[in-house]
């Protein structure tokens, strides 16, 4: 039988009753001072339940990992207790979720930070980009360079986090290594100046990425852990001079972890498609989710071509709760209202009606 966005697929040890993934969305709904989800949380997950697997929003590890206005945790007693309303009413609906674990770095604003503390990064380099408070989107502060005793205690908060994860009911978590934060900003050379054991060579400024893997793996199976990178984006102010004598070894070395998936920003995070990355595509030996740019055909045309086994899908979902129906039906997408996109309540997020009543 052909493989079409429309057959069950194993992921590891995650059981997906089709290939459509719900790509991770910030949507600035959380509880700004507890980091906590709510109720309209609940039901916008649940109405998106129909996705074979569903990557929350991203999610700090830690009061450092913030880096915009009411984004979520996973680091609280508070935080697991609400996720576990979000996680019960998707398996509730047959559906299936890991929660994406965030540490955003230098992409932060002081009054964001604990104490008003500088955010931390590889290096003490700016970004050059914004952020959201409650003044609205400002100028990103200047970030301070992480003394190399501090990055074990980050390493560590990965694996509370982790937990935390699975006391909430997640099936599995997904590493965030993407677009310009914290792991990305050891990982690329355009913001990595360290001239430690985190710095230099790409192996050295690799190291934090595999730490962040292993304090992981310490706490959940092979099989229900995810990453996801985005070896040639520039998103968030960040760039590398040669991303494939980075990301060969890379992917290499992730191989030997038998995770449950490898989650690629296909080019330029919500852009361009471009890059070698079905290069580095077939040197992974596990399940792999494609992202960027996604539309039904082009879905279609690299699943049956073995490019991708998945194939997540992200503003899409905002609008159309029920978007694995419309693509099997090959039905007409809503179109998102984006004045909605970031902060407010009901409307433009749990709104938005399925096909047959729309």
């Amino acid at each position: 039988m052909t493989e079409t966005l429309f057959t069950p697929f194993t992921a590891g040890a995650i059981e997906m009753a089709n290939r459509v993934v719900m790509a991770p969305l910030t949507r600035n709904r959380a509880d700004d001072d507890t980091g906590e989800v709510g109720e309209l949380h609940v039901d916008y997950y649940r109405q998106r339940a129909g996705a074979g697997l569903i990557v929350s929003e991203a999610t700090q590890i830690s009061p450092q990992g913030k880096g915009y206005i009411a984004t979520p945790g996973i680091h609280s007693d508070g935080q697991v207790a609400a996720w576990r309303r979000v996680t019960d009413a998707v398996h509730a609906a047959g559906g299936r979720i890991v929660v994406q674990l965030w540490h955003v770095g230098r992409i932060s604003h002081v009054d964001l930070q604990p104490g008003g503390a500088a955010p931390v990064s590889s290096s003490a380099r700016p970004a050059g980009v914004k952020t959201f408070t409650r003044e609205g989107f400002v100028e990103t502060s200047a970030p301070r360079a992480l003394e190399q005793g501090d990055i074990a205690g980050i390493v560590a908060d990965y694996a509370h986090a982790a937990a935390c994860a699975k006391k909430a009911g997640f099936d599995g978590v997904e590493i965030h290594a993407a677009n310009g934060y914290l792991i990305e900003q050891f990982l690329k050379d355009g913001c990595n100046d360290r001239g430690d054991a985190y710095g230099g060579s790409a192996e050295n400024r690799a190291r934090f990425l595999y730490e962040v893997v292993e304090a992981v793996l310490s706490v959940w199976e092979p099989g229900r852990v995810g990453i996801r990178l985005s070896p040639f984006s520039p998103a968030n102010g960040i760039s590398e001079s040669d991303p494939m004598a980075l990301y060969v070894p890379v992917i290499e070395r992730l191989n030997g972890h038998g995770l449950s998936y490898l989650h690629m920003v296909e080019g330029a995070t919500g852009g361009e498609r471009y890059g070698e990355y079905d290069a580095l595509r077939a040197l992974w030996h596990g399940p792999y989710m494609g992202n960027n740019g996604y539309d039904r055909a082009l879905a279609e045309e690299r699943l049956a071509s073995g490019a991708v086994d998945m194939v997540a899908f992200g503003r899409p979902f905002i609008a159309n709760p029920d978007l694995v129906e419309r693509l099997r039906a090959d039905a007409p997408l809503a179109e998102g209202d984006r004045k909605t996109w970031y902060g407010g309540g009901a409307e433009g997020y749990t709104d938005y009606p399925a096909l047959e009543k729309a």
